[in-house]
């Protein structure tokens, strides 16, 4: 599914990663640590075909992410949910989830049944709905957005600090979709400090230290 060799990544002209080498398989659950600044959400942001690699090859879905175009192309089977919400915010939480359907390329049959499906599962119920997501908590916001995230249903989750923002509730819902999403053939990277909880979900740990995999406790 995914494999780094060498990669470095540039913000500005700083580099945060500086050389990092990771393969992960179809299926897994990886919890990705580290401290502020280690470079996960770098790394999460190359997986996405966000950012181009400085140099070293970075290989997501059979796609080459140092040319622009399978930059472009390899971002329909991918879904990141990073610290922005990633929401139009004048439209309505079920304008948004729409269009994220439309995005995918689903059909107008398909993407209703789809929007109505993940919006359920996200506990986002008549009452929001038609609100526009300026006018959302924080946590509603969140879940508009694992909802959009849901409904593409990507073969790579890339997932930055996923619980922020929830109570209670909605991380039991977010455990729930990492689950399902493996169990649906579907492969899952978590960035998270919350170690404890990710760690029930992966039997993987992949730590950062100074853009680079410090420790890989892979099976």
């Amino acid at each position: 599914m995914v494999e780094l060799n060498a990669a470095v990544a540039l913000l500005g002209r700083f580099p945060a990663l500086t050389g990092v080498d990771l393969r992960i398989e179809a299926g897994e659950t990886i919890l990705l640590q580290g401290p502020n600044g280690a470079g996960k959400t770098t790394l999460l942001r190359l997986c996405a075909g966000l950012l181009a690699p400085e140099s070293g090859t970075v290989t997501v879905l059979g796609h080459d992410l140092t040319a622009g175009s399978e930059r472009r192309a390899v971002r329909r089977r991918v879904a990141l949910l990073g610290h922005s919400t990633g929401l139009y915010e004048d439209l309505t939480v079920a304008e948004n989830v729409r269009f994220w359907a439309r995005a995918a390329g689903l059909d107008a049959e398909l993407s209703v049944e789809r929007v109505v499906g993940a919006l359920q599962r996200l506990g986002l119920d008549d009452g929001l709905l038609d609100l526009p997501v300026h006018r959302l908590s924080a946590g509603q916001r969140r879940r508009t957005s694992l909802a959009a995230l849901v409904v593409r249903r990507p073969e790579l989750w890339l997932l930055d600090e996923p619980h922020a923002g929830l109570d209670q509730a909605g991380r039991s819902v977010v455990d729930k979709l990492i689950g399902d999403a493996v169990a649906a053939g579907g492969t899952v990277v978590v960035s998270s400090h919350e170690l404890e909880r990710v760690r029930t979900l992966s039997p993987r740990v992949v730590t950062l230290a100074g853009g680079a995999v410090h420790r890989d406790t892979s099976p």
